[in-house]
Formats: C-alpha cells, sequence, structure tokens
C-alpha cells in the first residue's frame, strides 16, 4: 500500500503560526524528516513580532502573511485558497509529527475515498515536564485514545481534509472565530450535517510542544473552549455521547454541582457531609479509567493532582453550560433575548 500512497497522495500542509520561534523548527524539521513527503508545507505567519517566518523559509516552507491578525480560522483559510494538493493537512505550530505521520494520512485517505476528514491526538509524552502541561496533553490523549473513532467533531491541531469537501462547506469560519478557540469543532458539526465521514485515527500520534500555565489555561478553558462549545451545543450540535460530553462527565458535572451546594447546607446540618463525601467518591467512580491512566503513567500523587483538576474542569464546563443554556437556550424559548443571536457562536 505504502508504494500507491506514494503514488496517489498528495498532502498540502497547512500550518499557522504567531510568534513561533522556539517551537516551528522543530515542527517544520520533523516534517521534512517524514518518510512521505508533502507535496507543499505552507506556513502562514498572522502577523508575528518574531522571525517565524524567515525560520519558515529557511526550512523550505511557502510563508504566506496575513494582512492582520485573523487568528487560526483565518490564516487556515488563507493557505487553502492556494494549496493545491488534494488533502489540507493542519499542523499546529507547536505539534511535532512523528515519520509516520504524513504517510499514515495519505494512506487513511487513499484506502477509503467517502473519507472527508482525519485526526489523531496527542501522543502520552507531552514535551513540558510540569504538572498542568502533562496533565492537559495526558487528558488530551486520553480522550481522543478512548473516543469514538467515527467521530462527531474534528481537530486541526493535527487533521486532514479533502481540500474539495474543505471547499464545500466553506472552511473554517474566521468571521465567528477571530482567536483561537473551537473553530475546529464547529467545522467539523457542519461536516457532519452535510452527511460527510470524519474519522479520529487513533493510530496517529504527535507531541504538544504548549507549556500550559495556571492563568491561560484556565482563561483558554473557560473562554475559548467551555462557553463557545457549550453555545454550540445548545444551538446546533446537540449533546453527543463521545470525546468530553459523554455521560460520565455530564454525571460528574451534575456531582461537582451538588458537591458544592452541600458545602454551605452542612452548616446547619451537618449529616449533609456523609452526601458530601459520597459525591465526591461518586466522581471518582464515575472518572476511574482516567484516574486509573494517569496512575499508571504518573503516579499516586499525580493522580491526586489530576483528581483536583477534574473536579474544577467539570465545576466550569458545567457553568458554562448552564448559562449557555439559559441564554441561548431557555430564555430565546420564552421570548427574552436576541433569537438571531443564537444561530452565531
Amino acid at each position: 500500500m505504502e508504494n500507491d500512497v506514494t503514488a496517489a497522495a498528495s498532502l498540502s500542509v497547512i500550518m499557522p503560526v504567531y510568534n513561533g520561534v522556539g517551537m516551528i523548527e522543530r515542527c517544520l524539521d520533523a516534517l521534512n524528516a517524514s518518510d512521505l513527503k508533502a507535496h507543499e508545507i505552507i506556513v502562514v505567519d498572522d502577523c508575528s513580532t518574531d522571525d517565524s517566518a524567515a525560520v519558515a523559509r529557511e526550512r523550505g516552507a511557502k510563508v504566506l502573511k496575513t494582512p492582520k491578525n485573523m487568528g487560526p480560522a483565518g490564516a487556515r483559510n488563507l493557505a487553502a485558497e492556494q494549496a493545491v494538493g488534494s488533502v489540507l493537512l493542519f499542523v499546529d505550530a507547536d505539534v511535532v509529527v512523528e515519520k509516520s505521520t504524513l504517510r499514515k494520512f495519505a494512506a487513511r485517505f487513499d484506502e477509503d475515498p467517502a473519507l472527508a476528514a482525519l485526526f489523531g491526538s496527542y501522543d502520552d509524552a507531552p514535551a513540558e515536564t510540569n504538572f498542568l502541561s502533562q496533565f492537559k496533553n495526558l487528558q488530551h490523549h486520553y480522550v481522543h485514545q478512548t473516543s469514538n473513532q467515527e467521530a462527531s467533531t474534528f481537530w486541526a491541531g493535527l487533521g486532514g481534509v479533502r481540500r474539495d469537501v474543505y471547499t464545500k462547506v466553506g472552511g473554517f469560519d474566521c468571521r465567528k472565530f477571530e482567536v483561537p478557540s473551537i473553530e475546529d469543532i464547529e467545522l467539523g458539526v457542519r461536516l457532519r450535517a452535510a452527511g460527510y465521514r470524519i474519522l479520529l485515527d487513533r493510530e496517529i500520534t504527535a507531541k504538544h510542544l504548549k507549556k500550559w500555565k495556571f492563568v491561560n489555561l484556565l482563561k483558554t478553558e473557560v473562554f475559548s473552549r467551555a462557553i463557545p462549545w457549550s453555545k454550540l451545543i445548545v444551538t446546533s450540535q446537540g449533546l453527543i455521547n463521545d470525546l468530553n460530553l459523554k455521560t460520565n462527565d455530564r454525571l460528574s458535572a451534575v456531582l461537582v454541582a451538588l458537591s458544592l451546594l452541600l458545602v454551605p447546607l452542612s452548616v446547619v446540618q451537618p449529616w449533609l457531609l456523609i452526601a458530601f463525601v459520597f459525591c465526591i467518591a461518586g466522581i471518582a467512580v464515575l472518572n476511574r479509567r482516567i484516574l486509573g491512566f494517569f496512575l499508571r503513567k504518573k503516579g499516586v500523587l499525580f493522580a491526586l493532582g489530576a483528581y483536583a483538576w477534574h473536579y474544577l474542569y467539570f465545576f466550569y464546563s458545567g457553568a458554562a453550560f448552564g448559562y449557555c443554556w439559559l441564554r441561548y437556550g431557555l430564555a430565546p424559548s420564552l421570548g427574552f433575548g436576541n433569537k438571531a443571536e443564537t444561530g452565531s457562536t
């Protein structure tokens, strides 16, 4: 099959970057070392103030520059307009592919002509060693490795779409998503709504170089992920039993909310502390598989820290969904708010 892939493959790698010096070198070197060469590598410099563009040119990439800061959605669309490959392979500027990554993408698309889009996951060895970087990247790896292979969404950190399909659905929505957000998830929703097939391939992995710290992680998780994704669910996607939206995740969010409610109530009714303990234990039981994964990978202390972050994760995710359901779901149905707004993300 590899010979067939080499003959038929036509991959246009698209990489948006904003101030990526220190990471983009590793990403482009890995792409250039692939055992299947891309037809072209297009780096879109989104108004960087460092030497990202020069670094990309030195490594043989075609460099485009945005007229203004457009965010990754607009940058990817700009590159897609000039790409000539039959498959647009999106790779973030902090993602290092494996030697076989491009070959695997090409093989999957060649094997299945009906396949419209394909994405992989981060590997289980994050580059940064601090707790939050290890936790978040390992969580991403675990979620993708245990989710449905017939996917209901898309991931642009390491994901490919047939160019003709991408054009038909209009690419990323750069008007709604001018900053990094859920532009890839929203694209996946439109792909599925149009009847296209998306595959999550667990064998395709890459290393993430990003260093997460408390403030930037929490800000990203709440305002760039939880709120816009909740709004998308309420206004168009609907609830799915996949990725971070599985039944156990929803039940965990309910138990977190209940446990927080029980704390002040236990001041007047101390016996309610027993119910609080049951909630805490229930969250652990519902998430025993991922917590076991953390335990095997990083040990007891890491798993305990992961439990604490999971608790926080379910709190802000549940709060975001509740807010969006009230604002974009219930309020318009009762005649309050701007109904036209519910269609935007």
